[in-house]
């Protein structure tokens, strides 16, 4: 939700007033984006490609956990085909790609963002209830109960990344050149955008950042007690635990700046927050809180690894196949010249 950046000073007379409007310049976000989208195209394809190989081909075993992995894949993949356009109109600073496709664009960014923000919060709902209440939780734990889950995250996600993603322009009034990813109106943000911005950050951040906090104090809570002990060597607390560690620092790493931000930034540009100085801050911090938000598509396989056994075995079976292959196809080579040696001895 960025906005044009040509620097403007506006200053009119009026008898007893005199009315000047902020320096508006964040030149900087153009090789800032160019240069972090690169790299996280560059690396959130591989780990991508490698998530969805893990779970097509190599996962035999599926559950509710990996129901909700499914479709953060599904997620982070959308969005990381959606960055060379990105990378292209930051470098160029003109678009080329069409009104649909620029809006396309726009919408996938938070359908990622809120997606992945929702689909860790039924992770970690689903792990709040199988070590919190493992009895209770048994007949809500089903992966008929995820896809519906799921289901509701796409129909929350896209009702507010949709109409945020269309209300943008590509062309503004005053100018030929074709814009996208930065240029809302402010007749948009007081009439409509201001209501999207409440929707998505309720919605999409307050409440699963509070259900997140939540769950992770009470599993935590949990583990401490004598109690849990007695359940046998079917938790593992030092697994559990930095499996939550990962979790929320990933969390605060990736979401808490853009959002946090992005409050203000909506309150700067409906002019509830008032001042230069207001808007120089939040105009310096949105791009950089961005570059992290957009980064979580590449954390988002670390959050596979650390919270599914069936994950971990997987790649550690993998990893095991291919050592003993190569091995194999060295032990060949060295018979192979070995070979080669003796033959060569015995001929002369």
């Amino acid at each position: 939700m960025s906005i044009s950046t040509t620097p403007t000073l506006d200053i009119s007379t009026n008898a007893s007033q005199m009315t000047m409007s902020c320096i508006k310049s964040d030149e900087f976000k153009y090789p800032l984006y160019s240069t972090v989208f690169s790299i996280v195209f560059i690396i959130g394809l591989i780990f991508n490609l490698m998530s969805i190989y893990i779970f097509a081909c190599t996962l035999k075993m599926r559950n509710e956990t990996t129901t909700y992995m499914i479709n953060l894949i599904v997620s982070d993949s959308l969005f990381v085909l959606s960055l060379p356009f990105r990378i292209y109109y930051f470098s160029n600073r003109k678009w080329l790609f069409g009104s649909v496709l620029c809006k396309v664009s726009v919408a996938l960014f938070y359908t990622n963002m809120y997606g992945s923000i929702l689909f860790l919060t039924c992770i970690s709902i689903d792990r709040f209830l199988a070590i919190v209440h493992p009895f209770r939780s048994q007949r809500i734990r089903t992966k008929r109960n995820a896809k519906l889950a799921c289901c509701a995250v796409w129909v929350m996600v896209l009702s507010g990344s949709v109409p945020t993603g269309f209300l943008l322009d590509t062309t503004s009034p005053d100018s030929t050149t074709n814009y996208c990813f930065e240029n809302y109106s402010q007749t948009q943000w007081k009439s409509e955008l201001y209501k999207v911005v409440v929707f998505i950050e309720t919605m999409g951040f307050i409440i699963p950042l509070m259900l997140n906090v939540f769950c992770s104090i009470m599993v935590l809570r949990t583990l401490r007690r004598p109690q849990t002990i007695s359940r046998g060597g079917g938790l593992n607390k030092s697994k559990i635990l930095r499996m939550i560690v990962v979790h929320l620092l990933i969390f605060c790493f990736c979401f808490i700046p853009y959002n946090v931000n992005l409050m203000f930034y909506s309150m700067v540009r409906t002019n509830v927050l008032k001042g230069c100085y207001a808007e120089y801050v939040v105009r310096t911090i949105y791009p950089i809180a961005l570059c992290l938000a957009v980064t979580n598509c590449c954390f988002d396989p670390v959050i596979y690894y650390f919270t599914s056994e069936t994950i971990q075995s997987s790649i550690r079976r993998k990893s095991t196949m291919w050592y003993k292959g190569v091995r194999l196809f060295d032990r060949i080579q060295t018979d192979s010249i070995s070979f080669e040696n003796d033959k060569a001895v015995l001929q002369m």
